[in-house]
């Protein structure tokens, strides 16, 4: 029985996919229940944990010869979701592409500023063009990593607006520096350190 260990990118829902599995079969299997339990979020992994996976079972269908019989592949993707703001303000109403693996998806933003796409469940990149192209971002699918890591942390905080530095897994001056920000616009108490509190709070902002 093979045992996958995790890269960067890697989330449940890609996992399964790329063995053959939908993504409930593998999270709710028992051999990866003490897992769950640690991660909570299929689509928050840290590199190096281990996920089990089962082996494939073949299933035999019998049907009647010489006579034409439909069978539908059940496929499944995920939702990708993401809200765009602007000096704090939701940018509303605006047209995007968004391209994954090579695909562009079109849409517009809600009211909110949030965007909401399907795509496959393992893809790994891809760019948000806005502004007719005027505006390039690289986006990275599955790289958020445990908020209990300090690199999740820190994944968090910039895609927050609030500069951390490098997403290195390091408690430094700058990433202290984006927690008192972060606390400060929270109501929290601005030690620049990442308290239960803090980690809650970041946790609610950005899941």
């Amino acid at each position: 029985m093979p045992t996958v260990t995790v890269s960067p990118g890697d989330s449940i829902p890609s996992i399964a996919k790329d063995n053959g599995f939908f993504w409930e079969t593998i999270w709710n299997h028992p051999k990866n229940a003490a897992l769950k339990a640690k991660r909570k979020d299929p689509n928050v992994l840290f590199e190096g944990d281990e996920v089990f996976v089962p082996e494939l079972e073949i299933r035999e269908e019998s049907r009647g010869t010489n006579a034409c019989h439909k069978f539908k592949l059940k496929g499944q993707k995920v939702k990708f979701k993401l809200q765009l703001l602007m000096m704090g303000e939701p940018r509303a109403g605006e047209a995007y592409t968004l391209v994954v693996d090579g695909v562009p998806l079109t849409g517009t933003t809600g009211g909110d500023g949030r965007i909401e796409q399907v795509i496959p469940a393992n893809a790994k990149s891809g760019k948000l063009l806005l502004r007719g192209g005027k505006e390039e971002y690289p986006v990275r699918f599955g790289h958020l990593d445990p908020i209990d890591e300090i690199a999740g942390v820190q994944q968090r905080l910039n895609n927050l607006g609030f500069n951390s530095g490098a997403e290195d897994g390091q408690m430094n001056d700058t990433l202290k520096a984006a927690l008192t920000a972060f606390q400060n616009k929270s109501g929290l108490d601005p030690t620049g350190e990442l308290d239960g509190a803090t980690k809650a709070k970041l946790q609610e902002a950005h899941p």
